[in-house]
């Protein structure tokens, strides 16, 4: 039974703040899949809770194209309508694979591409893949709207950088950070769907001829936020695709991770994963096998 202390449906984002700022005891509430899960389960900071739904804010819902081409992508837009808009599929491909492997059908049809980045867990499918894409978040609170880096908004261990009276309305990626990049996400889970990422990697390349112009590898289960490994996207500048020079990616790779034991897999386990994926991403994303 979940334990919760009310719901309200709210119609607009400063309806919303509003309800923030006068109950400390409110919390935002949007496909469900992990407040519900954690009240149920009298996880601390879910119990008694009066909950503000946000699945029916029209602001908040779908992905448009400004004119200078960055996409926003509305923070309660589900797993399914961000994997199937036609902007997602042309331009962010990736993304668009990423939120298609997050748990079953049900979840996907459910569960909203804020809330994956909200809760703060590392393990997030589309976390790593926003990281790769450079994307910022446009928060609005009490006072006013700002916009930060996805790479800032992550503090901790299920930690954002939101306040009380804050809300998500848009993830943006800007047009220089899409156009002309090929890519590949890996998630890799003892089983293929329903199961959260023993390690996520997200890859983005720019090559031409085999030589790498550009390349971005973000981690998710790497470390306690999603992570870039920034050295070892620095030295596959200019370089050519070829055996040694995937293994030295993956040996870079490793010296930026903070892999731990957990249940799911052993710290080793992880940092063999490290080194290996990216450089299967990578042959994926270039055309190789």
């Amino acid at each position: 039974m979940y334990d919760i202390g009310g719901y309200t449906e709210a119609k607009t984002v400063d309806e919303v703040i509003a309800l923030l700022k006068n109950n400390d005891n409110a919390l935002i509430i949007s496909g469900g899949t992990d407040v519900l899960i954690k009240a149920r389960e009298r996880k601390s900071g879910y119990v008694g809770r009066d909950l503000i739904g946000i699945i029916r804010i029209p602001e908040l819902l779908g992905v448009k194209m400004n004119s200078d081409e960055s996409i926003i992508i509305g923070p309660a837009t589900t797993f399914s309508g961000v994997e199937k808009n036609e902007i997602i599929a042309k331009n962010l491909n990736n993304l668009s694979y990423a939120v298609g492997t997050v748990g079953g059908p049900q979840t996907r049809n459910a569960g909203t591409i804020g809330g994956n980045i909200c809760n703060g867990a590392t393990s997030a499918d589309s976390a790593s893949t926003l990281f790769a894409y450079n994307a910022s978040v446009i928060i609005k609170g009490i006072n006013g709207e700002r916009e930060l880096p996805i790479s800032e908004f992550y503090l901790g261990p299920g930690k954002v950088a939101l306040e009380h009276s804050d809300v998500l309305v848009g993830i943006k990626i800007k047009k220089e950070d899409y156009h002309g990049y090929k890519g590949h996400y890996i998630k890799f889970s003892p089983r293929k769907a329903m199961d959260i990422a023993t390690l996520g990697c997200s890859v983005l390349i720019k090559e031409n001829n085999g030589v790498i112009e550009d390349l971005r590898i973000a981690f998710g289960v790497a470390g306690p936020t999603p992570i870039r490994v920034n050295n070892a996207e620095e030295y596959a500048k200019g370089k050519t695709i070829s055996p040694e020079v995937l293994d030295k990616i993956g040996e870079l790779c490793l010296e930026n991770s903070r892999a731990r034991d957990s249940w799911r897999a052993s710290k080793a386990f992880r940092e063999q994963l490290i080194k290996e994926l990216p450089k299967k991403a990578i042959m994926i994303s270039s055309g190789g096998k």
